[in-house]
């Protein structure tokens, strides 16, 4: 990729391998530019992830990754200035996932968890495996980045992780999944209506606090909460901090599809084309 002829090299990786975001702390050191929407570094185990911020420092390159966390939302920016400019960050949370907001969004009570899950799949908001999104495993891999934003040094081992997937169903083939899901549409529907019996919803959400106090799971909120009113597959994030502490700052819109994402991507290109002088 490292040419005499060409004063930069950026690379994109729009994957979500594991074994190429592995390489990344080699890349950095050599001087290439990394711009991703892979969340696999940056949720790493913290060894890795200290070892890749030497390597951007050492190897004088840029290294962004707004679309990790949000698609094309400006959650880590935001953080980010915040922390930069003096900010004294309490807490951050939100709903993180476009999957998981739109099933919850959609959910009535009335029509079955399973059926809602099985819609949702067909139209392309889940991953060809629902597991992937019901788990929470992504959500808490989100929550990590933004953590270890703050400047706390977090592990996956350090968040406690609310699984929807049922017991006994985290095997197997995903068919046989989809297939024996509806056995458990009864225990989801108690725990809607007990949410609705107490004038509140249920959203997945999390959030990580200035302690290192890190969560994900669902919980049940206030019809007037911010995360309860919010659209289809939006994600809604909530910053709580010395500056906006009566009433935090919240980013909110679309936070899953390929065309937000792909904006997103392109918005840390045209920025890393900015800081090496290009004109825009």
């Amino acid at each position: 990729m490292q040419t005499d002829y060409l004063p930069h090299t950026v690379l994109l990786d729009c994957t979500a391998s594991a074994e190429i975001a592995k390489h990344y702390p080699q890349w950095l050191e050599s001087g290439i530019h990394i711009v991703t929407p892979n969340k696999k570094a940056n949720s790493a185990d913290l060894a890795f992830y200290r070892r890749l911020r030497e390597a951007r420092h050492s190897g004088s390159s840029h290294y962004l990754y707004e679309a990790t966390v949000g698609a094309g939302l400006p959650v880590i920016q935001t953080l980010r200035d915040l922390r930069e400019t003096g900010d004294e960050i309490t807490s951050v949370e939100g709903i993180f996932s476009g999957t998981l907001a739109y099933l919850f969004n959609v959910y009535d009570g009335k029509t079955p968890f399973s059926d809602i899950v099985r819609d949702a799949r067909q139209r392309g908001y889940t991953e060809p495996d629902p597991r992937d999104d019901l788990s929470g495993t992504d959500v808490a891999r989100k929550l990590i980045i933004l953590g270890r934003e703050m400047g706390l040094g977090l592990e996956m081992s350090d968040v406690k992780v609310e699984s929807l997937v049922p017991a006994g169903l985290e095997t197997g083939s995903i068919d046989e999944f989809m297939t024996r899901l509806p056995q458990y549409d009864a225990a989801m529907r108690q725990r809607y209506e007990n949410a609705r019996a107490r004038g509140k919803v249920l959203r997945y959400v999390a959030k990580v606090t200035a302690d290192g106090q890190a969560s994900v799971g669902l919980a049940e909120l206030d019809l007037k909460h911010a995360f309860a009113n919010i659209a289809l597959t939006d994600n809604v994030v909530r910053y709580a901090t010395q500056r906006y502490s009566n009433n935090p700052l919240i980013v909110q819109g679309p936070g899953a599809g390929p065309e937000v994402t792909a904006a997103g991507v392109f918005a840390d290109l045209l920025r890393i084309a900015a800081y090496l002088g290009a004109r825009l």
